[in-house]
């Protein structure tokens, strides 16, 4: 029905008509990034990133194994409750030595050794601090994966953005190819133009293809992400709005950052593993009784005829000639200055990131703001073609020229709102 006032408006010359509905048409073009995607997406209502981290929290295979080894490493702790071995020892006499109240028969001994004083308490110790090394880095796992979901997240919202910026330009291009056919017939225009204006077409929907096949990829990646089919379908959110000012952050909050806060740890581990070395290297104290069965003398009686021997003992480890306790000391000092030296240069990089990530957010809302610019001058640039039209100088190849940049500026936008949210997720995974 549309389509035939335009043409009859056209053919009478009723230019108010087609210029009412062309308004229309430039309004819904030309407008804020914002504002389009919320006539896109009317009636829609894309999932919430974060439900999506959470759902890849609970189902990423990567960070259900960093869970089992912590859940290992917290079952250590109740390993270093720990005792050597009891000793039991058992022996028969083939030559039965005589003794004065008989012949000894056999002998039966029991021993356990036991660590110095404190020994099992530094272990434990030792232990809990590898299980909260092994927690950070489950820490860092899940913030990790956040980020790439996040990242992914952010290139579904622009495929698909995107996308609903093409379908509007072809829709545009459909107008103006009538136009074109219209002001044929009046000869106000020559076939070539709308030749012009359907080769257009098809390379925007060519781009819209591509973008679909863009889309279908990255939704494979995500779900993946999620641990889940990877053809289903992810909505992302409708609109995504740059804020009106940048946050502030200090570099003063990367000292927080889960990665940094591991080198903490290991540092910890290690004073630990000093403390249970010296421990380990102090002697060793064991107890234990021998029991030995003795036949009574059948030649002679005499006092305590027959009587079994049961003698207590005492055992004393002393690691005199073992240079492997000072060799561990000197090691864990070492293992020490190592891990102070991987935590400045991974501080390094981190900030190095960090400036990089505030630097491309700032120039992203820069090029947002800048294309906003183009999109309004290039509005002004159009409807003084169509004024034109009004007095029959219309020229087509300006009519393509003006969309063409309309189409650069506004998938531009979608591009710089994209990289805003990326770099400010990368912010985040450095400083929360």
């Amino acid at each position: 029905m549309k389509n035939n006032i335009i043409k009859k408006s056209l053919l009478f010359g009723n230019i108010e008509v087609f210029m009412k509905l062309s308004r229309i048409t430039k309004t819904s073009i030309n407008a804020t990034l914002v504002l389009m995607l919320g006539l896109f997406s009317i009636g829609v209502q894309g999932q919430d990133l974060q439900t999506y981290i959470d759902e890849a929290v609970i189902n990423n295979p990567e960070i259900q194994a960093f869970d089992i080894r912590y859940n290992i490493a917290e079952e250590k702790v109740q390993e270093a409750n720990w005792l050597p071995n009891t000793e039991v020892t058992a022996g028969y006499y083939i030559s039965e030595p005589e003794t004065r109240v008989g012949a000894q028969r056999a002998r039966f001994g029991i021993k356990q050794m036991l660590p110095w004083f404190g020994t099992i308490t530094a272990r434990e110790n030792y232990a809990i601090s590898m299980a909260e090394t092994e927690y950070v880095e489950v820490t860092i796992a899940k913030r990790k994966l956040a980020l790439s979901v996040s990242q992914s997240y952010y290139n579904l919202y622009e495929a698909k953005a995107q996308q609903n910026i093409l379908i509007e330009n072809i829709q545009l291009l459909k107008t103006y190819e009538r136009l074109a056919l219209t002001s044929v017939e009046t000869g106000k225009a020559s076939a070539v133009d709308v030749l012009r204006l359907q080769i257009r077409q098809n390379e925007l929907q060519q781009q819209k293809e591509v973008l679909e096949e863009k889309f279908k990829a990255e939704q494979s990646a995500f779900n993946n992400l999620l641990n889940r089919n990877e053809n289903e379908f992810v909505e992302p959110v409708a609109v995504l709005e740059i804020p009106t000012e940048n946050e502030s952050y200090n570099t003063e909050a990367l000292s927080l950052n889960a990665e940094l806060l591991k080198y903490d740890k290991l540092y910890e581990s290690v004073i630990q593993s000093e403390v249970l070395n010296k421990r380990e290297g102090l002697p060793m104290i064991g107890f234990g009784i021998d029991y030995l069965p003795v036949s009574e003398r059948t030649d002679m009686q005499v006092i305590e005829n027959g009587k079994d021997v049961l003698m207590p003992m005492v055992t004393v480890s002393i690691p005199i000639f073992n240079s492997k306790y000072s060799s561990i000391s000197r090691q864990n000092e070492l293992r020490q200055n190592e891990i102070e030296t991987q935590k400045n240069q991974r501080f390094n990089v981190l900030k190095t990131a960090f400036s990089a990530a505030i630097a491309q957010r700032n120039q992203a809302r820069i090029k947002f703001n800048t294309q906003q610019k183009n999109l309004n001058q290039a509005k002004d640039a159009e409807e003084i073609l169509i004024k034109n039209y009004e007095t029959g100088t219309i020229d087509f190849n300006d009519v393509l020229d003006i969309q063409e940049l309309q189409l650069k500026f506004q998938l531009n936008q979608i591009e710089s709102v994209k990289t805003y949210y990326t770099q400010q997720s990368v912010i985040n995974y450095l400083i929360q």
